[in-house]
């Protein structure tokens, strides 16, 4: 498993374990790939998706317990992750709004909204998260 404790601002990959599908076998253990921008410093934090259209993929910000929507065009879905990035909740939040604090929460996972329903990404559910190779020449 690829869980890291400390990471830093940039590109990787989410990874989402879905449970079979009914009506297809061999689907158990399955998992959906999806490219991810992790906001860990507090610059990048408070950036989020402000400014943005729409987002590909999902932002991660690290460490957060609660979001809002103000300025942002576009609305999100959210996922609260606690410290072994299980999912806690997930919610939909249209521009303009301010997000409860969920107490238990170390990340906050965000996406376009309906994205994370396509995902199958529900409480419960448990995600990896893969940072980018880097290339120290």
């Amino acid at each position: 498993m690829a869980i890291r404790r400390h990471w830093t601002d940039g590109g990787a990959t989410l990874r989402v374990c879905g449970p079979p599908r009914a009506g297809e076998p061999g689907t158990a253990g399955s998992f959906v790939e999806v490219p991810l921008e992790i906001a860990a410093s507090y610059r990048a934090r408070t950036r989020g998706l402000l400014g943005r259209e729409t987002i590909t993929g999902a932002l991660l910000l690290t460490p957060a317990a609660s979001v809002h929507t103000f300025r942002m065009r576009f609305a999100i879905d959210v996922a609260h992750l606690d410290r072994n990035l299980t999912v806690i909740a997930v919610t939909t939040m249209p521009p303009g709004r301010l997000g409860l604090p969920r107490p238990r929460s170390r990340h906050v996972l965000e996406a376009a909204a309906g994205a994370m329903a396509d995902w199958n990404l529900r409480p419960g559910t448990r995600v990896e998260v893969r940072a980018a190779e880097r290339d120290d020449r």
